[in-house]
């Protein structure tokens, strides 16, 4: 008797069937990825506030920091920038030392999760060189704010573990905390908007 293969697939809510060890552009929908990034916390969750501080919030941060660090960039990257987290839609939101106890394997499935993403939206399955660098200087800042905003670092340790962030990239920035229906619309909303100004 053969032992079943494990299932590789999770059904989405637009009735997709998302195979993550060989995803498809074709089985990837705004909706599920907003819906997922919604409701996955960042930190473990280990936030202060009434709500859980999601991904898809994070995202939204990433990209606005992003275009002010880059004022006149192509809407197509700045959609990279509201997109650099759309796999964890799928496999969450892991904190850096469980994807360093995990190992390469989490990233190889994070790539092939993202090439999918990325061209199911018109994006170069692997983005620049100078762009991915342009986004984790923005993922850093928003890092950096969370931490001493949210989630109970002291400045100083946040400089060691993200960098001190450009005064000027962060100024005026503060972490918000919203029901997941409300980010999960202003998620779709900005992702329509961008999509629309790079076609």
């Amino acid at each position: 008797m053969t032992a079943r293969k494990a299932r590789a697939w999770q059904r989405m809510l637009s009735g997709r069937r998302l195979d993550l060890l060989d995803p498809t552009p074709v089985d990837i929908e705004i909706g599920d990825i907003a819906h997922g990034l919604a409701f996955v916390a960042r930190w473990n969750g280990q936030t202060m506030g009434d709500w859980p501080y999601s991904v898809a919030e994070h995202s939204l941060l990433v990209e606005q920091i992003f275009s002010r660090a880059n004022p006149g960039i192509a809407a197509r990257w700045q959609l990279a920038a509201l997109l650099h987290d759309a796999p964890e839609y799928v496999i969450g939101d892991m904190i850096s030392p469980v994807k360093a106890a995990v190992g390469p394997s989490y990233g190889e499935l994070d790539a092939r999760l993202s090439a999918a993403i990325h061209l199911r939206f018109g994006l170069p399955a692997t983005l620049p060189a100078a762009i991915k660098r342009q986004i984790k200087a923005a993922d850093n800042i928003s890092a950096w704010l969370e931490a001493v905003q949210i989630a109970g670092f002291a400045e100083a340790e946040a400089n060691r573990f993200f960098g001190r962030p450009d005064p000027v990239l962060s100024r005026g920035l503060e972490i918000r905390l919203r029901p997941p229906a409300l980010v999960r619309a202003a998620f779709v909303a900005r992702h329509e908007e961008l999509l629309a100004q790079s076609a």
